[in-house]
């Protein structure tokens, strides 16, 4: 049944929201109802349901096509004097929020598949019920021989409807494992950097919530090294690669909680306050991005060492994040005013 639902939804383009799930849940279970006649006669030559039908219909005329994620000119490539090596198409792909809302349309129509079987096999019971009492008022009036047909007949009967609720509760059980696998995966991709698969800002600020107020932190932003030059010169494709590298080797080098927090921004959180610890182990991760001689591996020029500036903030999770984040940047705008390359540590 929710497969269904789900078709006729993306058949007609309906934003899976719950007034159209409602439309497709009649057309799709109530055939025979005003809405599904009136439905099957818009479409009965393979036409789809326009935004005034659907409208007419009590539904939501919110669209849901697919939307293409268009890459903006200042990322299409770069200027026309460098020489750069063409990013791949940009994938076609729902939005975040449509995939959300899909979820959401997904668990409701999984809560009325429960409601369907329970209301299924309640029904079944007062059924039994009714015949068994009707059964045994036969046997009261006629004696027992005249109840045994009937009780091997409703025997029958009860072992059937036993074996299809069996048959429901088992669907049920097999789709709730579906949509928790489904949901599950929601929200590690609602907290993951696509690009670079580390977690994103989101998942970041998590960490540092979930952390007892006593603990004590140190939290850092590192910020690539003229960044904007790799892009203009050899093109956003290289320079993604760049931001995979510097996440590798950052999460590899440092050994705490590494996040992507936005652009070619990365933020660092210790459950320390050791100050020469917290350096030491951002200068093994420069280190280590330092020693890579990159080249671009399509035309084979060098693109030079990568280097970034780092902001220390030392504190502890009581002190709330922001003024922390905050703290940092200043530090690392100092760093970038000292010369970069550098990890300066906030007063």
């Amino acid at each position: 049944m929710v497969a269904r639902i789900m078709a006729f939804l993306g058949e007609h383009w309906l934003h899976p929201d719950p007034v159209n799930y409602a439309l497709a849940y009649d057309v799709v279970c109530h055939p025979d109802c005003p809405r599904a006649r009136e439905v099957a006669r818009l479409t009965q030559d393979g036409v789809r349901l326009s935004g005034g039908d659907i409208v007419r219909l009590g539904g939501s005329a919110r669209s849901a096509a697919p939307i293409a994620l268009v890459t903006s000119p200042a990322q299409a490539g770069p200027v026309p004097s460098a020489p750069a090596t063409p990013a791949a198409p940009a994938p076609v792909a729902s939005p975040p929020d449509q995939r959300d809302d899909a979820l959401a349309a997904r668990a409701l129509a999984q809560v009325a598949g429960f409601s369907d079987t329970l209301h299924a096999i309640h029904s079944e019971t007062n059924h039994f019920g009714r015949d068994l009492a009707a059964t045994a008022e036969a046997i009261r009036v006629g004696g027992a021989d005249a109840g045994v047909e009937r009780i091997s007949h409703l025997t029958a009967a009860m072992i059937e409807r036993v074996h299809q609720a069996e048959s429901r509760l088992e669907q049920a059980k097999h789709e709730t494992a579906e949509l928790r696998a489904a949901l599950e995966e929601a929200r590690t991709s609602a907290q993951t950097d696509p690009l670079t698969e580390l977690p994103n800002r989101r998942a970041f600020d998590d960490a540092f919530t979930a952390l007892s107020p006593d603990t004590p932190v140190a939290v850092a932003i590192c910020d690539i090294d003229f960044f904007k030059r790799v892009n203009d010169a050899f093109g956003h494709a290289v320079g993604d690669r760049v931001l995979k590298l510097v996440a590798q080797l950052l999460e590899r080098e440092v050994g705490c909680t590494v996040a992507r927090y936005g652009g070619e921004e990365f933020a660092l959180l210790f459950e320390s306050r050791n100050v020469g610890e917290v350096r030491s182990r951002i200068e093994a991760a420069r280190d280590a991005i330092g020693a890579r001689r990159l080249r671009d591996r399509d035309t084979d020029r060098p693109i030079g060492t990568i280097n970034f500036s780092a902001g220390v903030a030392l504190g502890q999770a009581s002190d709330t994040l922001i003024p922390l984040m905050e703290r940092a940047d200043r530090a690392l705008y100092a760093a970038k005013q000292a010369g970069r390359g550098r990890t300066m540590v906030a007063p």
